[in-house]
């Protein structure tokens, strides 16, 4: 397994991307893939990313990357936020999360050395992912996005 910067995917690789599918309930909390390559694909920007991870050379786990200018309002100036996390629901539950996770802070580190730590916000109704993310070491540090009810979670690791 390895991430991959969406630059460095092979013409192939960026259309097996869409073949990732999450399964509809996380699909309501992180969209489906169309929407994060429509992101993705509507601005050449150095400060947005898409990072792969690729299981035997096929893509089958897929995030966003912003910092900068696509910062979310509640994050810190020195933070990237993730996005979009989709993990392609054939290989749920065989640790493409959590490798994912582990191996995200040495890409950023390289990719962006000022980055200081990785902030994301998730539903608190998203209980599968909250504890997903703080088994992997996020701590609880604030409010997110405003949610139906209140404000999302707002997690950070620091790198």
């Amino acid at each position: 397994m390895q991430l991959t910067d969406y630059r460095d995917l092979t013409p192939a690789q960026r259309e097996q991307l869409i073949d990732i599918q999450v399964r509809p309930e996380q699909q309501h909390f992180a969209g489906d893939m169309a929407s994060a390559l429509y992101i993705l694909l509507s601005t050449d920007s150095p400060d947005l990313r898409g990072v792969a991870l690729l299981v035997n050379n096929v893509p089958s786990a897929f995030l966003l990357l912003q910092r900068g200018a696509f910062l979310a309002p509640w994050a810190r100036p020195d933070a990237a936020t993730i996005n979009a996390l989709q993990v392609d629901r054939r290989l749920q539950g065989r640790g493409l999360g959590r490798f994912f996770m582990q191996a995200l802070p040495d890409l950023v580190r390289d990719l962006w050395p000022d980055v200081r730590c990785l902030q994301l916000s998730v539903d608190p109704g998203n209980h599968t992912a909250l504890a997903f993310y703080r088994a992997t070491g996020w701590v609880d540090s604030g409010d997110g996005y405003r949610a139906r009810k209140g404000h999302e979670c707002q997690l950070t690791l620091l790198l």
